[in-house]
């Protein structure tokens, strides 16, 4: 169980993406793994495929990290009245970044972590297992630099939108 020392509850984000298969659910798993106490990742989708990604729940089960509670999902699970107020939405597919999101309880912070998309290549595996080695590391480059700043709740949007801008796939990634 999470322990929160009271006034200081962490901080709730919720990545998006069209399919809610792979993108969003790296970067949810691995906010929960790099966030510790500060930070709660929750991922969700526009139009949630249903089911993970199976070279993302390989990869990530290969480098040790839970997928267990893991699911597709659409986003309008968390723009009901019972979900958690979210602190920021990072959209992580160009697709999603376009796209009108529910209104979320809380006015959130929002930010886009464009990244590139392994099911693009499901008819090559190879491809697509590259394709999410590399998203994986540039969210974990990216939730490094999050979970390492000192934040407060009116900063949150800048500071991720300032890490996207310095962690640019077209910098750091080979074109896929």
């Amino acid at each position: 169980m999470l322990r929160v020392i009271p006034g200081s509850e962490p901080y709730n984000v919720l990545f998006l993406c069209t399919g809610n298969s792979a993108r969003s659910i790296i970067a949810e798993a691995l906010l929960n793994t790099m966030g510790k106490d500060r930070f709660r990742g929750h991922s969700a989708g526009s139009h949630p495929s249903g089911a993970i990604n199976p070279y993302v729940a390989e990869y990530l089960e290969s480098v040790g990290i839970d997928t267990s509670g893991a699911r597709s999902k659409s986003w309008n699970e968390f723009a009901r009245p019972d979900a958690p107020r979210m602190d920021l939405v990072i959209t992580v597919c160009d697709q999603a970044d376009g796209e009108s999101c529910p209104l979320w309880p809380g006015m959130p912070g929002r930010a886009h972590w464009s990244a590139p998309d392994p099911a693009r290549h499901t008819e090559q595996p190879e491809k697509a297992r590259e394709v999410v080695r590399e998203v994986f590391q540039l969210m974990q480059r990216r939730i490094s630099r999050l979970v390492s700043l000192p934040l407060d709740r009116p900063s949150l949007e800048s500071r991720a939108r300032d890490i996207a801008e310095q962690t640019s796939t077209t910098n750091h990634m080979p074109a896929t």
